[in-house]
């Protein structure tokens, strides 16, 4: 009788095992260690790569500067249930990342790696996920090539680089997709029911990282798969009783002592940060029913060209009389996040990011059918990306504007035309291995070409990020003030303020995401101008932080000011 894994997969794991490990002789002892030495030189220089650049950009708003300053609260405080943003209650996403941040500025200190070290390691951690499943489906060299190439990947790169919550999210959402795929290709139960409580651990972790996305995803995916197939394998396999009970262990404590000491969390995090912001525009984020199409792909490449592989059958897979496969549960996997988040009436670039993981392994799975003539053709398309953005790159002064200076343009054109050379050298080495139908090697040139070309350009992102962060003016307020003086943000905030301050700023007829912080603790905030204004003139020493327009309006109310910042859209300014 075949095991259920057999008929959700379409291969015994005996059969895998067969084909992965054969009988070994003293040569393929020697051969396998050459190439796990090989491996290990590879994920060496994968890492040093991927972690150089992490920090070495000063971090920018809003989102960075947003999370920084969430975990850097929470390590000066203490206060590991209620999170603070800028002294402010903040409920609008779970605790870990935060946690994670915390312990990482405590323990290694307070930078822009540190920062940004939680998002890299989470993308790290992601590669490697995406290399051991698709090395324990279909063996050891499928394992590198979906390695190199999630590796690849813009929208992973950029992801990973920036401190945002989604690559997080999109480790444990891919913990959780992989573990399900393991679970059911392998026949020993024992081991099957390890894989699904780790699928239930790693949702725990995605409802901690960013909410109900986590286990609505994975969800989701098992009751569509499982009525496309018409077979509950999957269903069946989950192990309710014993995986729900590792969930709720796991995410339940937080929420439930957050809750106790702020009664108005659960009304806000999961109604209006949940429900609202799905079903209507009152985050105004708002987007095209098509504003995921170009995201989707730009951010695959450069494996753009791969897309029409993904819904052609796989022969392999055909040949058994399986009903659910791999190919099956990828796809809606990928179907779903791209039409639940362009349903979304809060739309933000990063959303779609868990869906690249499994295009990583879609893409290793099609591989397998592809000639090394048919892949020839694929380097050419982004090859072609490549050369037109270094044609936009030779004279980025047409570009200038404004907001968007020659001197923050030039060193990004800069990148980018390096970068362009650089991938256009890894194109042509991998059209040379794939004529000798070394497809590995091939892949591994793209893959790292567009590695290093994307961090280039990422890099060069810095002189442009100056312009969105906070690193410039407080370096230039430093020197005039004491830990006593205030500081005020006036009309505006820039969220990386009080990371580089290393202390909260006093917010000025300011509310945006600080609504409900404000409501409950009205003290901590100054509602109007004119409460301002005579704070201002009482104060022996102070500063503050605004837009031009608002430093003009104080300057006609005669208020005393010395600036000792501006530049095309922000004034600090000294009381004299």
């Amino acid at each position: 009788m075949k095991t259920i894994a057999h008929q959700a997969l379409g291969a015994t794991a005996a059969e895998t095992d067969s084909r992965r490990n054969p009988p070994a002789t003293p040569g393929s002892r020697s051969a396998t260690a050459r190439t796990s030495l090989g491996l290990l030189a590879l994920l060496a220089v994968l890492a040093l790569v991927w972690f150089a650049t992490l920090g070495t950009r000063s971090l920018v708003s809003p989102d960075e500067g947003r999370y920084a300053s969430l975990a850097l609260e929470m390590a000066r405080t203490g206060d590991w249930v209620t999170p603070r943003l800028n002294g402010l209650l903040y409920f609008e996403k779970p605790i870990l990342q935060y946690w994670i941040g915390a312990l990482a500025f405590l323990s290694i200190g307070v930078s822009e790696f540190t920062a940004r070290l939680w998002p890299g390691v989470a993308g790290f951690l992601t590669l490697l996920t995406v290399g051991f499943t698709a090395g324990r489906l279909w063996g050891r060299e499928a394992g590198i090539q979906a390695l190199a190439i999630a590796a690849s990947m813009t929208w992973i790169i950029g992801n990973s680089h920036f401190l945002t919550l989604d690559s997080g999210l999109t480790l444990f959402l891919t913990l959780a997709l992989s573990a399900v795929l393991l679970a059911h290709a392998t026949p020993d139960l024992r081991a099957r029911r390890r894989w699904i409580w780790l699928a239930w651990a790693a949702m725990a972790g995605a409802v901690l990282s960013k909410g109900l996305v986590g286990i609505v995803i994975p969800g989701a995916v098992l009751v569509v798969v499982s009525l496309w197939r018409r077979d509950m394998g999957l269903w069946r396999g989950m192990h309710w009783a014993s995986g729900l009970a590792i969930f709720f262990a796991l995410a339940a404590p937080w929420f439930v002592l957050v809750s106790m000491r702020n009664p108005s969390f659960a009304e806000f995090f999961f109604i209006h940060e949940h429900f609202a912001r799905y079903l209507t525009q009152v985050h105004q984020r708002e987007g095209a029913w098509w504003y995921y199409v170009p995201l989707l792909l730009g951010g695959m490449l450069p494996w753009t060209g791969a897309l029409p592989w993904l819904f052609r059958k796989d022969p392999a897979a055909e040949e058994s009389g399986s009903r659910i496969k791999v190919r099956d549960v990828l796809l809606v996997w990928c179907v779903f996040i791209f039409l639940f988040f362009s349903a979304s009436g809060s739309k933000l670039p990063s959303y779609i990011l868990p869906m690249f993981p499994a295009l990583a392994l879609l893409v290793t799975m099609q591989l397998r059918n592809t000639s090394a003539s048919a892949l020839r053709w694929h380097v050419l398309l982004p090859a072609l990306v490549w050369i037109l953005l270094l044609g936009l790159a030779i004279d980025p002064a047409r570009f200038a504007s404004v907001n968007s200076p020659i001197e923050v343009l030039q060193p990004l054109a800069n990148a980018v035309r390096l970068g362009a050379a650089i991938f256009l050298v890894g194109a042509a080495a991998a059209w040379w291995c794939l004529g000798r139908h070394k497809v590995t090697a091939a892949i591994l040139c793209i893959a790292f070409a567009h590695l290093v070309a994307n961090l280039m350009v990422i890099q060069a992102h810095n002189n442009y990020g100056q312009l969105k962060s906070a690193a410039p003016l407080a370096a230039a307020l430093q020197p005039h003030i004491t830990p006593e003086t205030p500081v005020f943000a006036i009309r505006a905030y820039d969220q990386t303020l009080p990371f580089y301050l290393g202390r909260n700023v006093v917010l000025v007829d300011y509310q945006d995401e600080f609504a409900l912080g404000e409501s409950v603790e009205p003290q901590r905030w100054i509602k109007t101008l004119d409460e301002f204004a005579a704070q201002w003139e009482a104060l022996p020493q102070a500063a503050a932080y605004m837009t031009k327009p608002t430093w003009l309006e104080l300057q006609q109310r005669g208020l005393q000011m010395r600036t000792v910042f501006e530049d095309q859209r922000r004034v600090v300014v000294l009381k004299k």
